[in-house]
């Protein structure tokens, strides 16, 4: 089935027609078409134009209104103040668009595919081997999992990838500690499953203590690492077979962590910094053949007019070092090199924390001066804010460590279920029910609080809120899902049928032209990568839905049966625009909470 029209961009193709028949010079002319609290939409574009032509905005807007094509679509048009138009759509199209929705065989509820899709690489969830995952790590993870899901959804073709910190000076410390203390890491038990995600990343950070202490208080120890690191880079077998140990026993723990993130990770999305090690010679030469990148103090760099130090002289991109090393830059060139040129992106999207917000910056116009990124392919950096606690200071334990992000799951976990728990003897949940809608509602909430705010934001990390059943939470949300679906099932014979020809109360025309809004808020959410506005659009879809529960009794048996049926339509429609909108950005919604 194709894309239902949306009622808004019907209204403004009459009212652009009309303009142009008024005012032919001026096409094509823009109405400036918004919703308005005085009619259903309001047109603001007449006043400029009629500068433009140095003609009365009133008289101009008069001349439109004799024009305009009203009936089946526009109810009524009225000139207001200066030259402003207020339109009122009628009852029957409201009804009649979101049947088209509704009945959309494809269950995409009528929600069009960009004009012109391409392939986008999201680089997102960038864990380190060997180390921890903490509350840092999860604005990347649940925004990035969120676009991800958004521009699937609207045609464009995705590819994840997790670039995770695999290589470095670390992992010759800590493969020469493990040669000579070979029995530190059950990796038997871990290849037969017998280790859970958490107690392979407790092992190696046992591991990594003891390595770290050996390193710092034996000189001789310290001087096997580094050659291990020799090793390592020359791509030495027995080498290389250990590291890879390092990076199997942290993706167990890995997969565990976005498991109970409800997110799904697969393997050969996973290309961490080593993937490119292959390419970081050519790169670098590519650079320099190119004139973007010279010799400096042994260094191979790229200098920006831009960026300057504290002392007003140019700070450097590094891509080699002087010791002969690579740095972060000559593997993100590569990267860019690799998602460009092998799998055809035309678009590349960085959610990384604003603090690295200088260094793609470098990075992206080098890449550009090396004519790997042009106007067919392109990079944005999506930045995020910092997680803070209440007190509005970076989110750390009382000892002022970073917060474990599993920690961090585990107590909304427990404070979700909690706060289910309180509802489900009304609602007749069974244990296991309790539980599962406990990890729903707990993982949404700290999904829901970190997208309905812009990426660019910090945020205040606050559990008694995000599982609050009242305000913008997802919990709201959910609730608002499952009150639909407990609606639909106590409807008995009555079924979801729209009726346009019936007359629509305010509350009804209110959430049926927000419902309408959906299709045309998905695809500026997928153009400017702002999940925040599909969470607000959600928030208010809710709100509305709240207000026809008070004002429209659904089931009443003094409602005739058309006017059942027709509310039940509507709640059925808003339940799965809901349900859709909500798994888009991750969350679940529970029939029965």
């Amino acid at each position: 089935m194709a894309s239902v029209t949306s009622l808004t961009a019907h209204v403004h193709q009459r009212l652009a027609d009309a303009l142009t028949a008024a005012l032919p010079e001026t096409a094509p002319a823009d109405p400036l078409l918004r919703r308005s609290d005085r009619a259903d939409f309001q047109a603001n574009g007449i006043l400029a134009l009629a500068k433009k032509a140095k003609a009365n905005p009133r008289d101009l807007a008069t001349q439109v209104v004799d024009r305009l094509v009203k009936g089946d679509v526009i109810k009524d048009i009225e000139v207001s103040g200066p030259g402003f138009l207020n339109i009122t759509i009628t009852d029957r199209a409201i009804t009649e668009n979101l049947a088209a929705r509704a009945t959309d065989p494809a269950d995409r509820l009528g929600i069009p595919f960009l004009e012109n899709p391409g392939t986008t690489v999201i680089d997102y969830a960038q864990p380190n081997v060997a180390k921890e995952m903490h509350v840092g790590h999860l604005r990347s993870a649940v925004i990035g999992n969120a676009v991800v899901q958004i521009l699937e959804f609207v045609g464009e073709t995705v590819v994840r990838r997790h670039h995770i910190g695999d290589w470095g000076t670390q992992f010759g410390m800590l493969i020469q500690y493990l040669d000579e203390h070979p029995h530190e890491l059950d990796h038997e038990a871990a290849e037969n499953g017998a280790v859970t995600g958490e107690e392979a990343m407790s092992n190696l950070n046992r591991l990594y203590k003891a390595a770290r202490t050996h390193f710092d208080s034996d000189e001789e120890f310290k001087t096997r690492a580094r050659r291990r690191v020799v090793d390592l880079q020359a791509g030495d077998p027995h080498t290389l077979a250990t590291w890879q140990k390092f990076v199997d026993e942290s993706k167990i723990y890995f997969f565990s962590v976005f498991e109970k993130l409800d997110m799904e990770i697969q393997d050969a999305d996973i290309v961490g910094e080593s993937g490119y090690n292959d390419m970081l010679d050519e790169t670098c030469r590519l650079l320099e053949e190119a004139g973007v990148a010279v010799w400096s103090e042994g260094a191979l760099c790229v200098f920006f007019d831009d960026v300057k130090g504290p002392d007003g002289d140019p700070v450097p991109l590094i891509v080699k070092k002087s010791d002969g090393g690579y740095g972060y830059a000559a593997t993100d060139l590569s990267a860019i090199r690799d998602r460009v040129f092998n799998l055809k992106a035309n678009n590349l999207i960085y959610v990384v924390d604003a603090r690295q917000s200088l260094h793609f910056k470098m990075v992206f116009e080098a890449a550009r001066r090396a004519g790997w990124l042009n106007d067919e392919a392109k990079a944005e950096h999506l930045a995020f804010g910092t997680v803070l606690g209440k007190d509005g200071k970076p989110f750390k334990t009382r000892e002022g460590e970073t917060i474990r992000l599993v920690d961090l799951l585990d107590e909304a976990i427990d404070r979700a279920t909690a706060v289910v728990r309180e509802k489900a003897e009304k609602v007749g949940l069974t244990e296991d029910e309790i539980v599962e809608n406990g990890q729903y509602v707990g993982i949404g909430a700290v999904k829901y609080a970190d997208l309905s705010t812009s990426a660019v934001r910090d945020y205040k990390f606050d559990l008694d809120q995000m599982v609050s059943l009242n305000g913008d939470t997802s919990v709201y949300l959910q609730y608002a899902y499952a009150r639909s679906r407990s609606i639909l099932r106590k409807a008995g014979d009555a079924r979801p049928l729209a009726h346009p020809e019936l007359e629509l109360a305010p509350a009804e025309r209110a959430l049926g032209l927000h419902l309408d809004q959906f299709g045309e808020l998905l695809l500026d959410v997928a153009s400017g990568y702002e999940p925040h506005k599909l969470a607000a659009y959600l928030f208010q879809l809710a709100s509305h839905l709240t207000t026809f529960y008070e004002q429209c009794h659904v089931l009443s048996d003094a409602n005739p049966k058309e006017v059942v049926e027709n509310r039940l339509f509507l709640v059925d429609l808003t339940a799965r625009t809901l349900h859709q909108g909500m798994a888009l950005l991750g969350i679940r919604t529970p029939d029965r909470l």
